[in-house]
């Protein structure tokens, strides 16, 4: 029961992480049309990226790679495969 309740924070964002890839992404969303080929230079894509690494890592130290992994997502970058 415990470890119940200390999931819900994780599985929260990763639901929200989904919403935002199923309505607003450039790569998984309806605006997909916009660029058929893709938009992110890192595959996986950054919110797919976040998700699992909140799911393997937990909350706190996957917010905490995800965010290191959307500061490198620049013109600058030149992406590539990027593995959690």
């Amino acid at each position: 029961m415990k470890n119940d309740l200390l999931l819900w924070p994780s599985y929260l964002v990763i639901k929200i992480i989904d919403f935002y890839q199923k309505t607003i992404s450039f790569d998984h969303g309806f605006l997909k049309f916009m660029y058929p080929h893709g938009y992110c230079r890192f595959y996986p894509t950054c919110s797919e990226y976040s998700k699992q690494a909140i799911a393997k890592h937990g909350l706190i130290r996957g917010m905490i790679k995800a965010s290191w992994r959307i500061l490198r997502c620049n013109p600058w970058s030149h992406g590539g495969i990027d593995e959690v």
